[in-house]
């Protein structure tokens, strides 16, 4: 946790306030999960999928 810490103060929203790094750190965790699902579901359904490129 020190280590997120630093990393958090020796960046450039290290002087903001709390609200806007808890903001922003929930947004970056909700895309990296989001992310994450995605990968999921495609490395389980990815094989019965039909992918047709064209117009």
């Amino acid at each position: 946790m020190d280590v997120i810490n630093e990393i958090i103060q020796e960046s450039p929203i290290g002087t903001w306030s709390l609200g806007y790094k808890s903001a922003i750190l929930l947004l970056f965790s909700s895309i990296v999960i989001t992310l994450f699902c995605m990968l999921v579901l495609l490395l389980k359904y990815g094989p019965q999928m039909t992918i047709v490129y064209g117009y």
